[in-house]
């Protein structure tokens, strides 16, 4: 079983540091929002986990977060599908196509979190199957019509470019181990081999919504 979640540990990335005057990835956020970002791998069960406790984070500081998730990946040409390694194959990087497909449809999180949330309810492996995308996206209204053009499209707006996109920001983070959560431009905690790591302040729900809080406060009293 220790195998199976060592998968979900580092790809041979170049190391770096998030911090605080950092941009993570594209957030367009007003002062008000606090930029939250979750390094992950679609298919990774520590992934799911995480994902599955920010499920509850946001229901207690959602109005005050602006949510984004970070691919973990290695791009590469000789990959016949996507251009790019996935840790647990493919069949990840199509899920990952997926959720970055409808996260850039519908920009706000309380539409594209759901289907995230939704994937991840039919298993890790059923994360980014058709059948499971398009079930997901006709319970909670979203068009599947739309999100498939995303998916198949070779544009700049596809897939396959949000996808290295993805991955090409994921590096520059210095992101490799998923779940990596990073709050307000800092490295928050790990979840990483079935346990936290780098969690100085806590790993719980209600952990990390005092830290969205407290980043939350900085920013409203920042000049």
């Amino acid at each position: 079983m220790i195998r199976i979640f060592a998968l979900c540990a580092i790809f041979p990335y170049v190391r770096g540091l998030v911090t605080s005057n950092q941009q993570v990835l594209e957030h367009t956020t007003s002062p008000r929002k606090v930029p939250v970002t979750l390094g992950v791998m679609s298919q990774c069960p520590d992934a799911l986990y995480c994902e599955s406790v920010f499920d509850e984070v946001l229901k207690e500081v959602g109005d005050i977060v602006d949510l984004r998730l970070s691919f973990i990946g290695r791009i590469n040409s000789t990959e016949p599908e996507h251009g790019v390694t996935c840790r647990h194959g493919p069949g990840e990087c199509t899920g990952n196509i997926h959720e970055l497909c409808v996260a850039s449809l519908y920009n706000s999180y309380t539409q594209w979190w759901p289907f995230v949330i939704c994937s991840n309810g039919h298993g890790r492996f059923a994360v980014g199957t058709e059948e499971v995308s398009k079930e997901c996206a006709h319970g909670l209204g979203l068009s599947w019509k739309k999100i498939k053009n995303c998916v198949d499209s070779d544009g700049k707006k596809g897939g396959e470019a949000l996808l290295k996109k993805s991955v090409s920001q994921t590096r520059e983070l210095g992101i490799e181990r998923s779940c990596t959560v990073i709050i307000n431009g800092h490295k928050r905690c790990v979840r990483d081999d079935e346990e936290w790591k780098e969690c100085e302040d806590g790993y719980g729900v209600a952990d990390f919504v005092r830290t969205i809080r407290e980043a939350h406060d900085s920013l409203v009293v920042a000049p």
